[in-house]
């Protein structure tokens, strides 16, 4: 087994017991309490960040950590390999017992996610990759959607941001849908299951990092809205925007996503 197949092996296998444990406790009853920017966040939250620092880091001491409950340690920042988790992605979804919440978990070297997971417990599917290696959901290949013009097109977005008249060049008609957890809709582009999925705001490090790999391994393309790469575990852990998309729709949305200033 190579180093990148061990490594995946192990955050395959946290992310599905953080699937269960989060499940548990949220069958025993949730605390939900509002963090300083007003989103939630509950017990099952912190339980679940507990154990997988706890077990991710047990295995591999030299690692370093980045999740959305734990506090920043510039520590990272001096490790070849780092843990980016985000314990539970689209809480919201998980308090309310809609299926859209998952456990993404990715193994950052260098800038770069070299090992990726993304478990959702309630609709049982989990994707991976490795760099170089390919993405899979339960273990089956998949390849991003082959669509080639936007007119149609199946896109995770915000209607309303998207069918608003501040684009220099507007939008033909496509089919909106939302998904809570950002990690999802980026294995959902990985899978072809959608064409794209696009948000014009900074989005976290431990939101995007594995759905970055994954999306890449699958043949999408993942940049933010200007369409500059992205590169992760820098001392501001989060990226300028999101555009994950069939390789040949990316070139299309960021022609018209071009133009929008980028926020900090």
């Amino acid at each position: 087994m190579t180093d990148l197949d061990a490594d995946l092996a192990l955050i395959r296998d946290a992310a599905l017991a953080a699937g269960a444990l989060a499940e548990a406790e949220r069958a025993k009853g949730l605390k939900i309490t509002a963090k300083s920017g007003g989103s939630p966040v509950t017990n099952a939250d912190l339980a679940v960040d507990d154990m997988l620092k706890d077990r991710l880091l047990a295995a591999r001491p030299d690692h370093g950590w980045l999740s959305e409950e734990t506090a920043d340690s510039g520590d990272r920042l001096n490790r070849n390999r780092i843990f980016v988790v985000d314990p539970i992605d689209g809480t919201v979804a998980f308090m309310k017992h809609r299926p859209w919440w998952c456990v993404p978990i990715a193994v950052v070297e260098d800038g770069r996610p070299v090992a990726a997971v993304i478990h959702v417990p309630s609709t049982g599917e989990t994707y991976e990759a490795t760099v170089d290696g390919g993405a899979r959901l339960n273990g089956r290949p998949i390849t991003a959607s082959d669509e080639t013009t936007l007119d149609d097109a199946a896109v995770l977005a915000d209607a309303r941001l998207m069918e608003g008249p501040h684009w220099p060049e507007p939008w033909p008609p496509m089919r909106y849908e939302k998904r809570n957890a950002l990690a999802y809709r980026m294995a959902l582009v990985a899978s072809g299951a959608f064409d794209a999925a696009i948000a014009l705001t900074p989005k976290w490090d431990w939101d995007v990092a594995a759905g970055a790999l994954i999306a890449a391994e699958a043949g999408a393309k993942v940049s933010d809205h200007h369409g500059r790469p992205w590169r992760f575990n820098q001392p501001d852990p989060r990226q300028a925007s999101l555009v994950c998309s069939a390789p040949a729709l990316h070139p299309l949305i960021i022609r018209r996503t071009a133009p929008i200033p980028l926020r900090q």
